[in-house]
């Protein structure tokens, strides 16, 4: 197994602790994540009990008929490693990363583009076994997929919180990229929310300028308390001297979307029935809203749908969604994109300058398409 940590990290990580007043020495709290039996500082001891969690993915199957685009000079952003566009039906052999998160059932998250063309799945485990897995369910739009191996002794992740986690927190990107072998690399998350990437329907990722390489995806994105915070997912900018921009999917929203997988093995998406826009500046002066407002405006109802039954407006400043507040379009986007069908959502809007709840239940997409 490589690892790869770059000295920047470690050294950070002591010089923090040493501004915080944290004696590493004494303190047997930080003693796993900074020091080696040597005195050395190092990580080792954090990915000794993180990696073995973090396993490699090998795929054979078909190519599809879509055409894959690229954002990077030249490596598609979501791709496994080791594959370029092959024609429509082509053999195709390719690789990619997972993390076990239930050892029990033997369940692994991934991406959805790793598996997607799958005929046979393999996963490589740390202590060198290779058994086969079979596919849970997957979702294109989140690129999330779950699948399954039957084994003994697994190792899952502890998962942790990412609403919680803020830019400039130290990250590690575990992975297996250019199957070389299972690789650590190390930064800082350098971004939040990151949406309009051209790289999925579903767009809310974690940046990190933790490299992030083909073959990487599907694989772990974990704090500095070894909690898993993201799935890694694509990767944008890189050059032959710069590994550009990663990206990881939420933690938060794979298991969300992972438990919909569990229950139905798809994602059963439901139509709210609006359309929205950003709030121009004519509507700004003419409602004396603040000029910094960013929450979306809806600027139709789709008749016989959920909303025109729940009473929304054309007209509607949507302020909050779930009780939390709408940042922008992207924002508003994205958490529809989750609502399955029979999910309730609440939604805060803006009307006449006075804040009103309105609660909608998500109907099927099909009923409401009938039903224009």
């Amino acid at each position: 197994m490589t690892i790869t940590i770059m000295n920047r990290l470690i050294g950070a990580v002591v010089l923090g602790l040493a501004v915080a007043g944290v004696n590493i020495a004494a303190d047997a709290s930080v003693r796993p994540l900074a020091e080696q039996m040597s005195g050395t500082p190092s990580l080792a001891p954090l990915l000794n009990q993180i990696t073995s969690s973090v396993v490699t993915i090998t795929i054979t199957g078909r190519s599809g008929s879509e055409k894959t685009s690229s954002l990077d000079g030249g490596h598609h952003p979501r791709r496994p490693g080791n594959t370029r566009d092959p024609a429509a039906g082509r053999q195709i052999k390719a690789a990619g990363s997972g993390v076990v998160i239930d050892a029990q059932q033997g369940l692994i998250f991934t991406n959805n583009h790793v598996i997607s063309n799958a005929e046979e799945i393999t996963v490589g485990f740390a202590d060198g076994r290779k058994l086969l897995a079979t596919r849970v369910g997957s979702d294109p739009g989140t690129d999330v997929a779950v699948i399954k191996v039957q084994a003994q002794n697994l190792i899952p992740l502890t998962m942790g919180d990412s609403d919680e986690v803020e830019v400039g927190d130290f990250v590690l990107a575990i992975g297996n990229p250019y199957q070389i072998g299972q690789t650590v690399t190390s930064g800082i998350i350098s971004g939040l929310h990151r949406t309009n990437l051209g790289i999925g329907e579903y767009e809310d990722f974690i940046q990190t300028d933790a490299a992030i390489y083909p073959g990487n995806s599907g694989g772990a994105l974990v704090n500095l308390r070894g909690e898993l915070i993201g799935i890694n997912t694509a990767f944008i900018g890189a050059t032959n001297s710069n590994p550009g921009m990663g990206f990881a999917i939420p933690i938060n929203t794979v298991r969300f979307i992972a438990d919909r997988l569990l229950k139905y093995g798809e994602v059963r998406r439901g139509r709210l029935g609006i359309t929205f826009n950003e709030p121009t500046p004519a509507l700004i002066r003419s409602l004396k809203l603040s000029a910094s407002m960013t929450s979306p405006v809806i600027v139709k109802v789709d008749k016989g749908s959920p909303a025109e039954g729940a009473g929304l407006r054309v007209g509607d400043i949507v302020s909050e969604f779930a009780r939390i507040s709408v940042r922008d379009t992207s924002d508003l986007h994205n958490r529809m994109r989750l609502l399955s069908v029979g999910d309730v959502a609440d939604l805060t809007v803006l009307r006449s300058g006075k804040p009103t709840v309105i609660r909608v239940t998500i109907a099927d997409q099909e009923k409401n398409i009938r039903s224009k």
